[in-house]
C-alpha cells in the first residue's frame, strides 16, 4: 500500500484525528491518549500503530514511558497530493472562466 493511502486510511478514522489533535498539543504517553476514550488499552495500541505506520506519528522509550509524537514530515505526502489536485482544479476553473468568457453574447444597446 502506497504511504498515501496509508495516511489517508489512517486520517480517515475520527478516533486517530482526535489522537493527533492531541499529539499537536505536545508528546503523551499511550495511557494518556487512552484517557480520553471508551477502548481498552490493546485498541488504542491498535490506532496508534496505523498512524505510525502511516508515518504521521513516531514512538519511543525512556524508560518505562512510552511516549508518542506527531512526525510533521509524515504528512508532506498527502500535503503535496492535495496541492497537485487543488493547481489542476484551478487550471480546470480557469479554462471554465475562459469558455464562459468567450460564449458571452454581446451586449445589446
Amino acid at each position: 500500500m502506497a504511504l498515501i493511502d496509508q495516511t489517508l486510511l489512517a486520517l480517515a478514522d475520527p478516533t486517530r484525528r482526535a489522537i493527533l489533535a492531541r499529539l499537536a498539543q505536545g508528546e503523551a504517553t499511550v495511557m494518556e491518549l487512552a484517557a480520553p476514550f471508551r477502548m481498552t488499552q490493546p485498541a488504542i495500541s491498535h490506532h496508534l500503530k496505523v498512524l505510525e505506520k502511516a508515518g504521521l506519528i513516531a514512538r519511543s522509550r525512556e524508560g518505562t514511558r512510552r511516549p508518542c509524537r506527531l512526525t510533521p514530515v509524515g504528512l508532506a505526502p498527502l500535503d503535496a497530493w492535495l496541492s497537485d489536485l487543488r493547481a489542476n482544479l484551478e487550471r480546470s476553473f480557469a479554462r471554465l472562466d475562459d469558455l464562459l468568457a468567450e460564449g458571452d453574447p454581446p451586449e445589446e444597446t
